[in-house]
């Protein structure tokens, strides 16, 4: 784990699938379910998403990308059968076909001070901005911040690549990219954490994941309406714990025994010892919470966006 603070490394991301929308309606679909601008998605370009219910809780968060008319969705493994399943309803007589890609292409996390080097080796291309995109020999590459990068190959290419990138790249474990997505403040949904938020509560906004300027999408009134009536009292929160914590664990605090105060989405063990998370918490209990119950073991909350 102390590899991914100080080294590079690359993480075979297994905790993500994959859904390809193909179609002339393709874009017009998505962006009539999506949080997000995809009408204004250009190609070679990224952005977070967030589909929710009609009460606007988010029930999956995507990284969408374009290439040409096709658009990728990555998301959590554990949401991709079940919201292509749902998605596709909402399909109707749309000249859109949506696929999984989960099975014939490997995703990997490449971080560190020499990412951009280990990419190089690989023959693979390096993104200038963050959540820009490029593609060469059927790979993608898509920078996500400074020293972050997601690799989308086909699942035939990956042993060479993996060779490649593993001269300038630790391998690491799935908990060492989870500890970099809790550093970076990425909120990914998943199974644990399915429609328990609105997306401000999760601080999607802050991430370019809601447009405010587009028509209506599912929870789309609730969303905005939040937003204009600044209701939200939950928000991201890093936490760190001397006790192991799981995604979808309630929190409590005694300063409001009458009701839990957040939920945890992301758990990596610490670098330091312990564990770190990402937290929806209400704010002005952060300062007092603890897990399970309200006798539980106490954790430390810091807000993400004070």
């Amino acid at each position: 784990m102390l590899a991914a603070t100080q080294q590079t490394v690359v993480v075979p991301l297994t905790h993500l699938g994959l859904i390809e929308a193909t179609g002339e309606e393709a874009k017009a679909f998505l962006h009539s379910q999506f949080t997000s601008d995809i009408n204004h998605l250009a190609d070679g370009q990224a952005q977070h998403a967030g589909w929710c219910t009609a009460k606007g809780r988010m029930q999956a968060s995507f990284v969408v990308w374009r290439q040409g008319e096709r658009y990728l969705l990555a998301l959590a493994a554990d949401l991709q059968e079940a919201t292509q399943k749902r998605l596709q309803m909402f399909v109707l007589r749309a000249k859109v076909k949506l696929a999984a890609q989960t099975d014939s292409t490997v995703m990997l996390g490449l971080s560190g001070p020499q990412a951009e080097e280990a990419l190089a080796d690989a023959g693979l291309p390096c993104p200038a901005e963050a959540m820009a995109t490029a593609t060469a020999d059927g790979a993608t590459v898509i920078r996500l911040d400074a020293k972050r990068f997601m690799i989308v190959a086909p699942e035939s290419a990956m042993a060479a690549l993996w060779q490649k990138l593993t001269v300038k790249a630790r391998p690491a474990g799935l908990p060492a990219w989870r500890w970099l997505d809790i550093q970076a403040a990425f909120p990914l949904v998943t199974l644990a954490t399915k429609e328990e938020f609105v997306p401000q509560m999760a601080d999607f906004e802050k991430i370019g994941g809601v447009s405010f300027h587009k028509g209506c999408y599912p929870g789309q009134e609730i969303v905005a309406r939040t937003q204009y009536l600044g209701k939200v009292k939950r928000h991201l929160h890093r936490v760190t714990s001397a006790q192991a914590l799981k995604a979808g664990d309630i929190l409590h605090s005694p300063d409001n025994p009458d009701q839990s105060c957040g939920t945890v989405m992301t758990v990596a063990p610490s670098p330091a010892g312990g564990y770190e998370a990402l937290a929806v918490i209400q704010s002005n209990f952060a300062g007092n919470v603890r897990v399970g119950s309200l006798e539980g073991p106490s954790i430390q909350a810091v807000a993400v966006n004070p």
